[in-house]
């Protein structure tokens, strides 16, 4: 039999990494927020967000201003944070309607075996899609 030699690969000596640079982003300045309460929900809003809320009911069209009066917490970004009881009076935030839309089917089945009972509906929630400019 022929004997094999193994030929030595010259290793590496561990060394001590230098720490790493950080990836993370750095923390951004506080800035002023709101939570708002609209149809049956509660939202977490700043100047600027886009925001998809339930129809209101009325006459609205793309490009009208909004006003939600239901301001459940105000914080200005600094130190100061007021809460309602349960909403904060004089206090409102402004937004402006940008689409009117609805969302994607969602298939509604209802099914009984062995009773040819089969119903399907679909339904599309209607909603609006709101940009945020101020909060006072």
């Amino acid at each position: 039999m022929a004997e094999k030699t193994a030929t030595k690969k010259p290793v590496k000596k561990a060394t001590k990494a230098a720490p790493k640079a950080s990836t993370k982003a750095p923390k951004a300045a506080k800035t002023e927020f709101a939570v708002i309460a609209t149809g049956g929900k509660q939202y977490r809003v700043s100047p600027g967000d886009m925001l998809k809320i339930e129809k209101i009911i009325g006459e609205y069209k793309e490009g009208d201003t909004i006003v939600f009066d239901k301001v459940l917490l105000v914080d200005d970004g600094a130190e100061n944070a007021t809460i309602g009881t349960p909403f904060i009076s004089g206090a409102s935030v402004s937004s402006t309607l940008k689409k009117i839309s609805r969302y994607k089917t969602i298939d509604v089945i209802k099914y009984k075996q062995k009773s040819r009972y089969f119903k399907k509906n679909g339904h599309r929630q209607p909603y609006f899609e709101v940009q945020i400019d101020s909060i006072k």
